[in-house]
């Protein structure tokens, strides 16, 4: 397909495609339990118009287009990290153009942010509404001045799939704005309890102390992270990343405590009692953290899969018992979905499969849902003065709008439900390669998380960059993790695709 037809094709959609549902009552479990019958229709053709047949592949990546443009850029850009130079405006639903004319079957999608497709023309539509126009161009200061839409916004997106038993949303920028102000909401909430409950005002000497960033003002509280851990590159978040040193060398840290996460063998069923020891050897290791660390923690943070530390699972029991432990000392849990949640694992949140009786206290979202924030129940952990959670923005309504519109789609294609079943049909076609190819796909990893799913290779970066002869962008993590993040989008045969993409890679290594 040319990209002239490419173009002309998307055009077409964006005239053409019905508009997301906005009127139906919608709650994350639905999307685990209501199979309509047009999104099943919908599953068994291509959801885009204009997308190609396969991959194209005109020029090696990067061609001349791509070099000349990332030589420009690099006079007044960082470039060293670039992955490839894209041509978004030609891309279209699960394909990244490049300059060159090059389509790539995307199942990195942007370090796994993209969640509905390239160009898919809902949030077109949104994008060109007069409430996105105003969003953009009369950006609202929310803490000082929120728009009379405001509340309107969280309740039809934000809100609208907020998870089980928290109800209240705190917004922010990202991921790593996400977790940092979720750490405040906890050292707040914590000193809060301290003091002897939010009506209780802080004494003279709390407030000349935090001035010269001493006690009794400046807390000594900390916050319990993982090993191996990723919870973004802001200043506090990155005392709880412990995936990579280039993340956090040379920067001043918090000494806060790390637990071990349960490292976990596979296949699964064939170290069942392995697991479950490492698993309480981590419970165990909380436990006494929390109890013995010379600075207490106000709250523990954990992804349901650490994505950025290599795709380490645990078990919901694991999770369960976590739950448990901080219930049982006092302390909060963050459930860091940055990268999990919005559809991704089979659910709409990935902690829904661990089936909690107590939800977690907060749960910080980003990356699929195109805005950022943390979800909480309890009213006390919003402070109890303002201006003790605040900055300028306080989050962004046309990111907000943009949410909306993706919850629509997500809804009106059950792509949750499509997710988990194409997440099934995909690690089944990648057990069968593994079993062929056992040294490069090592540690199959995933099984029942829809298509969030990774394994092993020991040459991981050569994979990498020769799935892109292949007509393939995919991503890795940790040392040695290759990592599935196609879109929600993501069909079955966008799956033999990349399955036969993934063998001709193997026997080009």
């Amino acid at each position: 397909m040319s990209s002239l037809r490419a173009a002309r094709a998307l055009r077409h959609s964006l005239r053409t495609s019905p508009s997301p549902s906005t009127t139906r009552p919608l709650r994350p479990s639905s999307f685990n339990t209501t199979r309509c019958l047009t999104a099943r229709m919908a599953s068994s053709k291509a959801f885009f118009q204009g997308e190609p047949d396969a991959p194209v592949l005109k020029t090696k990546i990067p061609g001349a287009q791509s070099a000349k443009k990332i030589a420009e850029l690099s006079e007044v850009f960082d470039t060293r990290a670039v992955n490839m130079m894209a041509d978004y405006p030609k891309s279209v639903g699960n394909y990244i153009a490049d300059p060159d004319g090059n389509y790539l079957l995307d199942v990195y999608a942007q370090i796994a942010s993209i969640p509905v497709g390239y160009n898919n023309p809902a949030l077109a539509k949104a994008a060109s509404t007069p409430d996105m126009v105003n969003a953009i161009i009369n950006r609202p200061a929310l803490g000082n001045f929120p728009s009379h839409d405001w509340a309107d916004i969280l309740k039809t997106g934000i809100l609208k799939v907020a998870p089980r038993g928290l109800n209240n949303v705190f917004t922010a920028m990202a991921g790593s704005d996400a977790n940092e102000v979720a750490f405040k909401a906890a050292f707040i909430y914590r000193r809060q309890q301290e003091r002897g409950g939010p009506d209780v005002d802080f004494s003279q000497e709390e407030l000349d102390s935090a001035m010269n960033n001493q006690s009794p003002g400046s807390s000594s509280l900390s916050i319990l992270s993982f090993k191996t851990a990723f919870h973004g590159r802001l200043f506090g978040t990155l005392s709880t990343t412990r995936s990579k040193p280039i993340h956090k060398v040379d920067i001043p840290a918090f000494d806060w405590p790390q637990a071990t996460f349960p490292q976990l063998k596979y296949p699964l069923d064939q170290h069942a009692e392995e697991n479950a020891a490492a698993e309480q050897a981590s419970l165990d290791e909380v436990e006494r953290l929390i109890k013995t660390w010379h600075i207490p923690p106000a709250a523990v943070i954990v992804e349901p899969i650490q994505s950025e530390g290599g795709d380490n699972h645990a078990s919901p029991a694991f999770f369960r018992g976590l739950r448990a432990l901080t219930r049982k000392h006092g302390v909060l849990l963050i459930v860091d979905e940055v990268q999990t949640g919005v559809g991704a694992t089979g659910r709409f949140w990935a902690h829904d499969h661990w089936d909690l009786q107590d939800p977690p206290d907060m749960v910080t979202f980003s990356k699929k849902a195109q805005t950022a924030g943390f979800y909480y129940g309890d009213p006390a952990l919003r402070p109890n003065k303002p201006y003790r959670q605040f900055n300028t923005w306080m989050g962004d309504p046309a990111r907000a709008i943009l949410f909306r519109a993706i919850v629509g789609e997500i809804e009106r294609l059950d792509l949750v439900n499509h997710t988990a079943r194409v997440g099934d049909y995909l690690y089944a076609k990648l057990e069968r390669l593994q079993a062929k190819y056992p040294d490069h796909f090592k540690d199959l990893r995933g099984k029942g998380q829809g298509t969030f799913i990774a394994f092993d290779n020991p040459k991981r970066d050569q994979f990498l960059a020769k799935a892109k002869e292949f007509g393939v962008n995919i991503g890795g993590s940790g040392a040695s993790a290759v990592r599935l993040r196609p879109m929600l989008t993501f069909q079955e045969h966008h799956a033999d695709i990349l399955v036969d993409a993934l063998e001709k890679i193997v026997n080009a290594l």
